[in-house]
This record gives structure tokens, sequence and C-alpha cells, in this order.
């Protein structure tokens, strides 16, 4: 029976049809619905990794033991997974690996814009490209059988808006699969001997590869009426390119990215007038057409900045497009910011009060950064913040030092802020490092982490004491603050900031999305006390406004957390009726 997906849904769909059997990942916008609903097939065991690196060892190891396996990240998530990622493509597998990356061209939820495709080529490595969720099932079946054909791992790239966009898709049966282990050093030590010897393996294997994508399937000619332009297209910029041109011009549609055919691109661009590359991000296909000595159009019509629209592909492409109704009214800009009684938000408040210079993380606590709080200094990677806490700290020892911290949330800690910590402690640099534990990895949508006690499935599971490992680590002051309470936020700060040694921070508190987190009655502001001061404005809580010159308190979104009380000098919020 046919079926709605999204196509991450589908990708998990063809992990289950493929005969997947083992799963881990680390969870990041867009990739992390890929292992959620890979889990909820018993017949696949899946977890969520301490971080991507870990996953992909992880997963390298259960095909190595003969099950095909698979991990999921997003783009930045490559770059953490990237050491191993290099070298299994020298080692090759035993039973197929497929990895999925998904990019996320426009930045909804990332830092940077980086285009995946470019590790495909540098780690010689194959790398397939679905177009929507029917594609995203076969692609990800065909990964398998090209793992195990060509004995490599295989990369499987998807994007934001085909990860998220829904399509329709046909499910079938599930084919187990597994492999006996066999002993084999040289293949799978990679010591500098035997990494000699697997280098032109892999050369002999991109090689072939080539032969092989010149004749794919998923590399497929759509012919068009008008022979005056040609398309070199994939991903979601052919959906775009379709939706625009429809049947007009001829049509390359690449589903297998890298390594690409060469003959088959000679002999379409032959074939047409003039050659059009679009595609998002890097013009990765159009510096392969011209390696090929081929005149193209490509990134001088299209911006390598941000995603693709329909209508700029239309106007690229001087095509009449219909856009549909269109608002006459502007709409209003609605900027991101932390929840109402969010547990980040009195900590940050504090720390903008005492003028600290923060090194800030990745994490729905970032939103920090955002006015009124404007609490963070700078934010680069996970784990970042942690170590360039110390680089600052250090590069001050002498002089008069600038009060700084660094802010990372309990999943982003056990991620990559360990080892940080660990360094903080070996070199002894005077860095106050704080926690903001909430109790669960918020951003991403509310997944499992080492410190919940809870694992993917959320079955009971190993709990990290945050408290002890950070004493194991060798940090001897650690103190536990309440975010809810700023007069204790306040003391505690100061106190850590002065202390002569390293400390930690651990600013706990559940997140207020959480199901079984109970709310106190909403406040409500009363007008007879209110000045109109504004103060309880400074901490940025959506739940308050201020109307006719008074304060106001929205009751569906108060969750009564009081942190705005504490701020108020004139007794104006209270909960509930006693306002």
């Amino acid at each position: 029976m046919k079926q709605l997906m999204l196509g991450n849904e589908a990708v998990a769909r063809g992990l289950y049809e493929a005969g997947c059997s083992f799963v881990s990942s680390y969870p990041g916008t867009p990739s992390t619905e890929i292992t959620e609903a890979a889990a909820k097939y018993a017949e696949i065991y899946a977890e969520w990794a301490p971080n991507e690196k870990v996953a992909m060892e992880a997963a390298f190891g259960a095909c190595l033991a003969g099950k095909r396996s698979f991990c999921g990240m997003k783009h930045v998530g490559l770059n953490v997974a990237a050491d191993p990622l290099f070298t299994i493509s020298y080692t090759g597998v035993n039973a197929g690996m497929v990895i999925a990356v998904a990019d996320d061209a426009g930045m909804h939820s990332s830092q940077n814009e980086q285009d995946s495709r470019h590790y495909a080529m540098a780690a010689k490595m194959p790398m397939l490209e679905p177009a929507d969720s029917a594609e995203a099932v076969a692609f990800t079946k065909l990964a398998y059988t090209l793992s195990e054909q060509f004995d490599t791992p295989v990369l499987l790239k998807m994007c934001t808006r085909i990860s998220h966009s829904q399509s329709i898709v046909e499910p079938a049966p599930r084919v187990e699969a597994s492999k006996p282990y066999e002993k084999n050093p040289q293949k799978y030590i990679m010591m500098p001997g035997n990494a000699k010897r697997r280098h032109p393996v892999v050369e002999e294997r991109t090689a072939a590869l080539v032969a092989y994508a010149e004749n794919a399937e998923i590399n497929r000619l759509e012919e068009g009426s008008d022979h005056c332009m040609g398309i070199i297209t994939s991903s979601t910029a052919y959906q775009y390119v379709k939706e625009v041109c429809g049947d007009t011009y001829p049509i390359l549609k690449l589903g297998m990215i890298w390594p690409m055919p060469e003959q088959k691109i000679r002999d379409f661009a032959a074939s047409v007038e003039k050659l059009v590359v679009v595609e998002e991000l890097d013009g990765f296909i159009e510096a392969h057409c011209k390696n090929l000595g081929l005149a193209c159009v490509g990134k001088d019509k299209f911006s390598c900045i941000d995603e693709l629209m329909p209508l700029q592909v239309a106007a690229q492409l001087a095509e009449p497009w219909q856009t549909g109704a269109v608002l006459e009214e502007q709409i209003p800009m609605r900027p991101p910011v932390m929840c109402a009684g969010c547990p980040h938000r009195g900590l940050f408040y504090t720390l903008k009060k005492n003028k600290v210079t923060a090194f800030g993380d990745i994490g729905c606590y970032t939103l920090g950064a955002v006015a009124p709080l404007a609490a963070l200094d700078t934010t680069i990677c996970m784990g970042a913040s942690v170590s360039g806490l110390h680089g600052f700290v250090k590069a001050q020892e002498g002089e008069e030092p600038q009060k700084a911290v660094a802010v990372i949330g309990d999943s982003t800690f056990m991620h990559s802020g360990i080892t940080g910590l660990v360094n903080v402690a070996y070199n002894n640099s005077n860095a106050t490092v704080i926690i903001v534990d909430n109790s669960i990895t918020g951003m991403t949508g509310h997944q499992q982490n080492p410190t919940t006690g809870m694992n993917l499935k959320g079955d009971p599971a190993a709990k990290i004491d945050l408290e002890t490992l950070c004493k194991a680590v060798g940090i001897n002051r650690v103190r536990v603050v309440d975010p809810y309470d700023l007069a204790q936020c306040d003391t505690v700060l100061k106190e850590e900031l002065a202390a002569q040694e390293p400390s930690v921070i651990i600013s706990r508190r559940p997140c207020a999305l959480l199901k079984y987190v109970k709310h106190e009655k909403p406040l409500q502001a009363d007008p007879n006390k209110c000045i109109g001061c504004k103060a309880c404005m400074r901490i940025g809580c959506p739940a308050i406004s201020i109307v006719d010159g008074k304060a106001k308190v929205d009751d569906t979104l108060c969750v009564g957390c009081g942190v705005c009380s504490q701020m108020c000098k004139f007794d104006a919020l209270k909960a509930g009726k006693e306002a």
C-alpha cells in the first residue's frame, strides 16, 4: 500500500527493507528523524551515540561483524566523524555500511552552510543523492548493494528540503542480509605498510565506480522538446527545474553525485546547444563538467549562498513561472527566542548582569545570544566553548583578567565538551565552565543522551553523573545551581569567578517542554503596582509584553517559573489570584 513519507522516514524504511540490523547516530537537524524512525522497527538495533565519530566507528564495527549497518548525522557532524571516514574508505567493509549526511542549505538550524559532496570526493567514497522519498528508499537499498559490490562505505546525501518533505512511497518486504566475520589484518589494520597497499585498491575502486556511473539507472536522461539548452542537476534543484521547465528541455538527473560519469556527460553536452548546471551551494557538478573541458553555465547564474527557490531557477532560465497566491501585506519577522519558562533564561540574565564574556556552544541555549539577553560572545562548534575559554584565560595570565565563562549543554558536553574540560584541568587554567543541564537534548527535539538515564527507545540506561565526572577529570570545585533562583546564580557565579582554580557550575533544571515537568500557576501582573519600568522585559520572555504602558502576562504561555517576579522591585508580578 502506498504511503506518504518524510524523506527521513523513507531512508529508515530503506534501511529496514535492505536488512540493516545496526543503527548508531547522533541527533542533528535535518537528519534526526532517520534514526528515530529506524528505532521503530523491531528488527533494527538503534542507538544514540555520544557523538558522530563514535557513531561511525560503532557502525563500522557492526558491518565488520557481518551485519548491514548505518550511521546518520548532519553536515557539521560529518566534520566530527571525518577521522574514521577517511580510513574506512581504505579498509572497505564486510557487510554493507551506509552513512547518511544531511546538508542544511539556507542554514535553517546550522552554524555554517558547507557542501558535503566535497567529502565524497576527498574520501574517495561513492555518494548517492535522492530527490524525493521514493528515491530515498530506493537509493538506501541500492547503497547497500554498491557497498558490498565495491567493498566501500557509501554516503547518502540528504538535505533539509528532501529530509523534511513528504512524497509517495510504496513499501516492500524486508530482505535479511548478513555475512560471517573473517579475520583479515592486512585489510583492516591501517598501519602504514597495509595502508600503502590499500590506496591503489581505492583508486581502482573509484575507476570501477566511474564505469558503473556511466550506465547506472539513477543517472537518468530525461528527454525534452527543445535542445537549445540542456540541464544537469540533482536533488532539490532537480525538483525546481522540473517544476519550472516541465519537459521543455533535456535534463540529465544525477542520482550518483560521486563519482560522476564522464562520457555520459560529454554525450549529453554534445546533444544540446547550451549546457546549464543547476545545483545548490558549491559548483560541484559544474567543476566536474569544466574538468571534462565542457563549457557550461553554473554559479555565474545560481548563487553558492543560501538554498535555491523555484522563482530563482525560473528567473535564471528565463522561464515564466506561476507563483500562485501572494500575500498583499508583509509578514512581520518573528525572531527566535527561548521558550517561556526556559531554564537557561535566568542564567543568561545573570551573566549579562555581571558583564561576563561568555563562550557559547551549540544547542537551544545558543539563543542566549539574541536580544534582549545578548549574553554570548562567540559560538563556533560542538565543544568549542570549553576549549576556547581555556585559550582565552591562558592568554591573559599575568594581566588583569576579563571575567569569562563557557556555557555548554549536557548533551553537547557529552558530545565533545569533556575533552576540553580535561584540558582545562590538566593545564590548570583558571576557567569557569557552566554546564546548562536541562536533562534532554533540546534543540533537535528531545532526544535522550548519556546524562538522562534512558536510551533511544526510552528504556532505563546508565546515567552519567556530571558532578562525579567533572571531579574525576580533575575539577575540585563543582557547584550546582537552580537557574530559576537568580540570587543563587549570582552568588555562585561571583564565587567561582573569584576562585583561583578551575571550576564547574551545573545549572540544572529540566526543559520546560518535557512532558513530565509540572508547572506552577501562571503569574499575573497587578496594574496598580506596575509602574511600567520594563525590568521584567530584560529577560526576553515571550509570555510578557507591555500593553498601555503596563506589564501583561499571557497565561497561555506562562509556566510560573517566577524569574520575572524576582526582578520586579514593586511586587507587581505574582501567581494566580494573589496579584
